[in-house]
């Protein structure tokens, strides 16, 4: 990370970069964009696809009951990776088992547990208030550059490693078997593996998304950019790419307009109001592409 840092300062000395980039918690601000914004976008098709949006929203809210354990419990309170990590990885996992084996409507299962979370993190509130700054809370809801340090890059480096290995090794046969189960099972797809990959692969980018989108709005970025990327491609490669892009441009400038005070606002909510600018382009070029 100091070689970086050290790299983006060089360039900010020769004029190449702004002013603002000499102050090392923006150059960490920037390299985590960097790399949940890809990773959120090649998630987001399948998300899509898979009709798992709600899903990811229930897994962002549990991470504000993870963070509550974790302070509880004696860990950091600007990292509590054991309990968050844990805690949202069985919450995701048990969710998943339990829809497999009951009939019960997905949506309504999902509402289920993310009505747990939610007050079982408002209980826990109480307490940990009692014991750290209320700021802290509200940059795990909301997201804050300033509180990405240099094991969050590590952690979010490791998450991507993982997560690009499992998306080029089993990408084509999580999307056969999201969109033709049956096919994929005469091809000898283990459907119920790669379910169970998916979801911990959306836990483990989800909880490693919170500090810089926030609990609360880490879901809407894999949803948004991929939404958007979908009403303009024309193809599967072209919603791929086009979700990549629109995630990554949308974390990039959220991080970047409001440290250059062009958006007074937390960096989660310009991720968001950005990526939903996208959405909105979006919709106007594919009613061009209509009219023409």
């Amino acid at each position: 990370m100091e070689f970086i840092r050290q790299w983006v300062f060089g360039l900010y000395e020769i004029g190449v970069l702004p002013s603002m980039f000499q102050y090392a918690f923006l150059t960490n601000a920037l390299v985590a964009g960097l790399l949940i914004g890809p990773l959120l976008g090649a998630l987001g098709p399948l998300v899509i696809v898979k009709r798992l949006a709600f899903f990811s929203e229930a897994v962002g809210h549990g991470a504000l009951t993870g963070v509550a354990l974790g302070i509880l419990l004696g860990e950091p309170a600007t990292q509590p990776f054991v309990a968050l990590f844990c805690f949202c990885i069985l919450f995701a996992m048990l969710l998943h088992w339990i829809k497999s084996r009951t009939d019960i409507p997905y949506d309504a299962l999902v509402g289920v547990f993310l009505s747990f979370a939610i007050a079982l993190g408002a209980a826990l509130i109480l307490y940990v208030a009692k014991k750290v700054n209320v700021h802290i809370l509200e940059n795990v809801l909301f997201g804050s550059i300033l509180t990405v340090k240099d094991m969050d890059i590590w952690v979010l480096l490791l998450i991507t490693a993982v997560s690009a290995v499992l998306i080029i090794k089993g990408a084509n046969r999580a999307l056969l078997a999201s969109l033709s189960p049956d096919l994929a099972r005469v091809r000898g797809v283990n459907i119920r593996l790669y379910d169970y990959i998916f979801i911990l692969l959306i836990a483990l980018v989800t909880v490693a998304s919170v500090k810089v989108v926030g609990a609360i709005l880490v879901g809407a970025l894999l949803l948004i950019p991929a939404t958007s990327a979908r009403m303009i491609s024309r193809n599967g490669r072209e919603f791929f790419a086009y979700s990549v892009l629109f995630s990554t441009l949308s974390c990039i400038l959220g991080i970047l307009l409001p440290m250059a005070g062009a958006l007074p606002i937390p960096s989660g909510a310009a991720i968001v109001m950005i990526a939903s600018l996208g959405f909105v382009l979006s919709l106007i070029i594919r009613r061009w592409r209509v009219i023409q």
